[in-house]
């Protein structure tokens, strides 16, 4: 694949943000066409060797139904497509939902064996497999997370007739996102792929547009009866116009007020005990109480990592039991979450529960049953494709956290599940390709959706060795609070030279797709603490003068974002980035420590022309300049930043 980093974009108005009447009536005439109509089908599969699209008379597809969805989706209407195989016993089902005032939809194939024998083999099961006529095309995507400095890095490629393919690793995201924003000459549309698992996308030219597709890539089974299947959620927001700008911030705001769940805004949390930690819950407690007030007024969340529970030589050999250490904890976590919800803060706690090691309460019940548990090596998987043991595992942990007065549920995942699953397809599922992977994710998110059932309110936090994990569907569900292991310090407190300067990179490109994200901060400095400015973030034992002085700044990220200057992670670059609305936002300007010059030029964007703006420097109150949107987007205005390493604040706000 050749691409192309470090590129600009170039101005854009206020106005060309909002969606246009004609990219509404774009989305409606695709999704009537493509979705609701049986002509050209946005998605595909094979049926004991026939294609659906090219043998769709073998099949009888009744008409939309808006009454059959199981679920609303906000500012959404949805509709159920019905399909029956007539030479089989396969039923299918399109659940789809057009977002009009958002010019987006999405929708997930479903198939099912309603008969009473084995149906026959489905293969190449396309979530997506459909054509967008948007002309000459170039797609922006972000690197996944390996871990590495660079990780969610943006980058640009053209397509063409040679495919652009993307997918997970060992099934997990590392080398891609599964997100890509396809502008075209003709129309553009931003698109995501919701798969928790061993997702597959390509793109390439084909007519006057680009062929997209979406899948698990490997799946070749027949269904046993009463069996069903999914597709990965697919997800288009369309977009016109010549600023691939357009396309990232109306999906912004399309995933905000209509992904995320209503429990997730703009937090702040203090890490109270790391993975490390060996202190007992009246030391903590202590802790908690002891708080300057100052640092309790921005703190929203207590943050208590792995570690919590019994193990023998180091935190990870003990996941499996998910009771408190009785040595440290004798009366279970509840004092702890109790003195923290006296001064007001919610309680946030680490937990593995896919992963188990040997001789621990889930390996002990695990191990009675069969097809409980896939063992490859000291990690054994929790197999959530099971649907007794799902159930099992949604009790034990609901269970666990309201117990423990939880109301912040982190889930970490540290290991590649794709060979487990393949294991497991050979050892349960007759071989039968994928099947445990499809089962398995699946009830991944109705493992999920029964914990947000069961607790009231609660929060998850999705992490999987960082940020691996990062897909609409989990979007739908939970935020990364910790999105890089590249940020990981170590035992002895020591953390990578460059942690800073990757924490800016990752907010530069993570931002295009994801609204909220987060990490922790380490260092005290005022450097550090705008390297870390976030939507979500997290400080391990800060200090009054800089903990959660930029909330109004982490607000402003909720908004549109714009990358101004592309630094990359290089000590002798610039890196700069602006957030906000039309009428008031915040740029962040990284001055890094090899930058020899003094002055920077800020060029802003996403303005009112017509509007006079005031700008301010959050460290100079001397700095004052009234400028017009016009001279801003083009123009713009030169800063001196003196001190090296330095990240300068300039607010906007429309006079």
């Amino acid at each position: 694949m050749t691409s192309e980093t470090g590129f600009g974009f170039g101005a854009i108005t206020s106005d060309a943000l909002n969606v246009s009447e004609s990219e509404k009536e774009i989305c409606r005439r695709w999704y009537e066409e493509n979705i609701l109509s049986s002509s050209s089908p946005a998605y595909n599969f094979t049926v004991g060797g026939k294609d659906f699209r090219t043998h769709i008379d073998e099949w009888e597809i009744s008409p939309a139904d808006e009454n059959g969805a199981a679920g609303a989706r906000p500012h959404g209407k949805t509709s159920v497509i019905n399909l029956r195989h007539k030479e089989s016993p396969l039923t299918a089902r399109v659940e789809a939902t057009i977002y009009e005032d958002y010019a987006a939809c999405e929708w997930t194939v479903y198939i099912a064996n309603s008969g009473e024998e084995k149906s026959p083999v489905i293969k190449n099961f396309c979530g997506a497999d459909c054509t967008l006529d948007t002309g000459k095309s170039e797609v922006y995507f972000s690197k996944g997370s390996e871990p590495a400095a660079d990780d969610f890095e943006l980058m640009r490629s053209d397509i063409s007739f040679n495919k652009l393919v993307f997918n997970a690793n060992g099934g997990r995201s590392e080398s891609f996102l599964p997100y890509f924003n396809i502008h075209g000459s003709n129309f553009s549309a931003a698109a995501a792929v919701g798969w928790t698992g061993q997702w597959y996308s390509s793109l390439k030219s084909a007519g006057n547009g680009v062929r997209f597709t979406a899948k698990q890539e490997f799946f070749k089974a027949p269904l046993l009866p009463g069996e069903e299947i999914r597709s990965p959620l697919v997800t288009l927001c369309f977009y016109e116009g010549n600023n691939p700008l357009a396309g990232f911030n109306q999906f912004r705001k399309f995933e905000k007020d209509c992904v995320y769940p209503e429990s997730i805004g703009v937090m702040n949390g203090y890490v109270i005990a790391n993975e490390f930690s060996r202190k007992t819950c009246d030391e903590l407690i202590e802790e908690v109480n002891s708080i300057d007030e100052e640092i309790i007024d921005g703190t929203d969340y207590f943050w208590m990592d792995a570690g919590w529970y019994e193990y023998n030589e180091g935190w990870y050999d003990g996941v499996g039991n998910w009771t408190p250490d009785k040595s440290r904890f004798p009366e279970g976590l509840k004092p702890l979450s109790d003195a923290m919800a006296a001064r007001g803060k919610k309680f946030l706690l680490w937990y593995e529960p896919e992963r188990v090691r040997e001789n621990t309460v889930l390996y002990n019940e695990g191990i009675k049953h069969e097809g409980w548990i896939v063992q490859i090596d000291d990690n054994l998987l929790w197999n959530l494709g099971n649907d007794d043991a799902c159930r099992f595992l949604s009790e034990y942990i609901a269970a666990s956290i309201k117990e423990n007065g939880v109301s912040m549920y982190r889930q970490d995942f540290n290991f590649c599940p794709l060979e487990y699953w393949r294991k497991a397809d050979k050892d349960f599922c007759s071989g039968r390709t994928g099947i445990t992977e499809n089962r398995y994710v699946t009830n991944l998110y109705k493992y999920l959706d029964y914990l947000c059932e069961s607790i009231d309110s609660l929060v998850i936090d999705n992490c999987a060795s960082g940020g691996k994990r990062l897909d609409i569907e989990m979007t739908r569900r939970s935020l990364p609070l910790w999105r890089s292991d590249y940020n990981c310090g170590n035992a002895d407190g020591t953390v990578k030279e460059d942690v800073l300067e990757a924490t800016q990179s990752m907010t530069y490109g993570l931002s295009c797709w994801l609204v909220y994200s987060g990490t922790n901060r380490y260092f005290h400095s005022e450097y550090a603490s705008r390297s870390a400015i976030l939507t979500a973030q997290s400080v391990y034992q800060p200090s009054p003068q800089e903990y959660c002085r930029y909330g109004d700044i982490s607000e402003y990220m909720t908004e549109n974002y714009f990358p101004l200057t592309y630094g990359g992670t290089g000590p002798a670059s610039i890196l700069a980035m602006q957030f906000g609305s039309e009428d008031e936002g915040a740029a962040l300007i990284y001055k890094r420590e090899k930058v020899s010059q003094s002055t920077y030029q800020l060029v802003l964007n996403g303005l009112s022309p017509d509007k006079i703006y005031s700008l301010t420097d959050i460290d100079n109150p001397d700095f004052a300049c009234e400028k017009s949107g016009e001279e801003l987007m083009t123009q713009g205005i030169e800063l001196t930043i003196s001190d090296t390493p330095k990240a300068a604040v300039i607010r906007y706000s429309a006079l």
